[in-house]
C-alpha cells in the first residue's frame, strides 16, 4: 500500500527550493566556482585526448540560430560571444561597485591596485613582444597575456587560505577587476575589424534606455530587462564590437546607491543573483569548448620553441609578476600608495603570480587574435601551460605565507611563561617580514573558521582571551560578556559572587 502511495522519483528534475539555494550560495563562493571552473577544463582536456576526440570537435562546431540575423554560430561561439557576457555583466558590476562604495572610490586606496593592475597589463604585454620578435614572430598575440581569470586566481586563494590577512582577498580582487576592464579596452580597441554604425548606434540607444528605466525611472522587473538585454547584445554583435562589451556596459550602467525601500544597492543585489549562472554555466561551458587542447608531444613542443606560444606562456608566468610587483614598488615608492595593514612583501609576490593565470580571458583573446585554428590551438596551450605554472608557483608561496601567519596566531595565543595572563603581542619574536607584530583589527592571522567576507574579529578574540585569564587567576569573579559589532567589540562587567 505503501508502495502504491509513494511518489515516483524524478530524474534530472528541478531541485526543491532548499536545494536550489544551497548550490547557488556554493556557486557564488569562490573556491566552489573556481572548482567548477577546473573541473569543466579538464573534461575538456581529457575528452580531446581521448578516442571520442572526433565527437568533441563535432559537438563544439555544431551551428544553430538565426541564419537571416547573421546568428548561425557555433556551439563554441555561442559560449565566447553569448554565455561569456554574463560573466563580463557580473565583472561590470563589481567594477561599478568598488567604484563607488569600495576600494577605488578613494583616489588614495584605489592608486596601488590601479598602478599594479596597468604595469601586470604592460609588462606581460613587453614580454610577449621581446620574446616573439627576437625570435622571428608577430605582435600578433601582445594582448592574450595580459587578463587575470578572477575566478581561477581568487579559487586558489580560497582554497590556501586560512590564516592570511583578509587584505590580500581584497587586494587581489580589486587588481583582477581593473585587470579585467584593461582587456575589455582592448578587445572593443584593438580587435573590432570593421564598424557598422546603424547596429552601434542602435546599442548605444539600447544602452541609454537601460540606464533611463534603471537609473531614472527605477522600472523593476526582470521582463523589462531581459528582452532589451537580449537586444542590446544582438546589435552590439552586429555592430562589430565583440558582444562581450556590452555586458559590461550593463553592469557599469547598474545602480550602485541604496534602495529606499530595501536599503540594498541594485548593483550588488543583481549582482548576486546573476553571479551563480556565471560561474556555475557560463564561465564552465566557456572553458568546456575553449580548453579542449590535443595534448602532445609535438603541441608542448610548438609552446617552448615556436614565437609566439613561448611569448604568452612567459608573459603569464613571469611577466605578470615582474608588473604586479614592479607597479606596487613603484607606487610605493613614488607615490601616497601604501600596502594594506598586515600586507608584506612576500604577500604582494604571491597576489603577482596569482594574477598569471589568465584562463578565460586569455582563451578568449588568443581566439580573437589567432583566428586560424592551428595556430590558436598552439596560443591555448601557451595560456594553458602560463597558467598552470603561475598557479603552482602561487599556491606554493601562499602554503609558506599561510604557515608563517599560522605560526603567529598560535604564538599570540600562547602562554610561553606559564602564568595565567596571554602573552602581549609584539614579544614572540615574529620576523619583521611577516609584517607589523601589532595589527588593527580585521588585518592580521585568520583563524581557520573566520568568515572569508569580513575582517578578523581580532577584538573579541583578545576580549575571551583576556576572560579565561581573568577567570583563572579570580575564580570568584563572574565575568559576563556582552559581544556587540558582530564580534570586534566587547563590553565586560564585573559582579561578586
Amino acid at each position: 500500500m505503501r508502495a502504491a502511495n509513494r511518489k515516483p522519483r524524478t530524474v534530472l528534475g528541478r531541485l526543491p527550493l532548499p536545494e536550489r539555494t544551497v548550490v547557488a550560495d556554493a556557486l557564488r563562493t569562490e573556491t566552489v566556482g573556481g572548482m567548477v571552473l577546473l573541473a569543466a577544463a579538464a573534461v575538456a582536456l581529457i575528452w580531446a585526448n581521448t578516442p571520442a576526440s572526433d565527437a568533441y570537435a563535432a559537438v563544439r562546431d555544431f551551428h544553430f540560430g538565426i541564419e537571416a540575423l547573421g546568428l548561425d554560430l557555433s556551439l563554441a561561439q555561442w559560449t565566447a560571444d553569448g554565455l561569456l557576457t554574463i560573466f563580463f555583466f557580473v565583472a561590470g558590476a563589481e567594477l561599478k561597485r568598488e567604484l563607488v562604495v569600495g576600494e577605488l572610490r578613494h583616489p588614495g586606496t584605489a592608486i596601488l591596485p590601479v598602478v599594479a593592475a596597468a604595469c601586470g597589463m604592460a609588462v606581460p604585454a613587453l614580454v610577449y613582444g621581446l620574446v616573439a620578435t627576437s625570435m622571428g614572430g608577430s605582435w600578433n598575440g601582445w594582448a592574450v597575456p595580459m587578463a587575470t581569470d578572477i575566478a581561477f586566481a581568487l579559487g586558489v586563494l580560497a582554497v590556501i587560505d586560512t590564516h592570511l590577512p583578509s587584505a590580500l582577498r581584497a587586494f587581489l580582487l580589486t587588481l583582477a577587476v581593473v585587470d579585467d576592464l584593461g582587456a575589455i579596452i582592448v578587445i572593443a580597441l584593438f580587435y573590432t575589424s570593421t564598424i557598422h554604425l546603424p547596429a552601434l548606434i542602435g546599442a548605444i540607444l539600447g544602452l541609454a534606455l537601460f540606464f533611463h528605466l534603471h537609473d531614472q525611472r527605477r522600472v523593476h522587473g526582470w521582463y523589462w530587462y531581459l528582452p532589451l538585454a537580449l537586444i542590446i547584445w544582438g546589435l552590439t554583435y552586429a555592430s562589430g564590437v565583440h558582444a562581450t562589451v556590452a555586458g559590461v556596459a550593463m553592469g557599469l550602467l547598474l545602480r550602485a546607491t541604496e534602495d529606499g525601500e530595501s536599503g540594498r544597492r541594485p548593483v550588488e543585489r543583481i549582482a548576486h543573483l546573476v553571479r551563480p549562472v556565471s560561474a556555475g554555466m557560463a564561465v564552465p561551458l566557456f572553458a568546456l569548448f575553449a580548453a579542449g587542447v590535443t595534448v602532445s608531444g609535438d603541441t608542448l613542443s610548438h609552446v617552448f620553441s615556436s614565437p609566439e606560444p613561448l611569448g604568452v606562456a612567459l608573459g603569464l608566468a613571469a611577466g605578470k609578476v615582474l608588473g604586479v610587483f614592479g607597479g606596487c614598488r613603484l607606487a610605493v615608492r613614488f607615490t601616497r600608495a601604501r600596502l594594506g595593514a598586515g600586507l608584506a612583501w612576500a604577500d604582494v609576490t604571491a597576489v603577482a603570480m596569482l594574477a598569471g593565470i589568465g584562463f578565460t580571458v586569455s582563451l578568449l583573446i588568443g581566439e580573437l587574435a589567432y583566428p586560424d585554428p592551428a595556430d590558436a590551438e598552439h596560443i591555448k596551450a601557451a595560456v594553458l601551460v602560463g597558467s598552470l605554472a603561475s598557479a603552482l608557483l602561487a599556491s606554493l608561496l601562499l602554503r609558506m605565507r599561510n604557515s608563517k601567519y599560522r605560526r603567529l596566531y598560535e604564538e599570540e595565543i600562547a602562554n610561553s611563561n606559564g602564568d595565567a595572563v596571554p602573552d602581549a603581542h609584539g614579544v614572540n619574536n615574529i620576523d619583521q617580514q611577516d609584517g607589523p607584530a601589532c595589527r588593527p583589527p580585521g588585518t592580521g592571522p585568520q583563524h581557520p573558521n573566520a568568515e572569508r567576507s569580513v575582517p578578523t574579529h581580532e577584538a573579541a578574540r583578545r576580549g575571551l582571551l583576556s576572560l579565561r585569564a581573568l577567570h583563572a587567576a579570580c575564580p570568584r569573579l563572574l565575568m559576563t560578556a556582552t559581544w556587540a559589532g558582530g564580534g570586534r567589540a566587547c563590553r565586560w562587567r564585573r559582579q561578586a559572587r
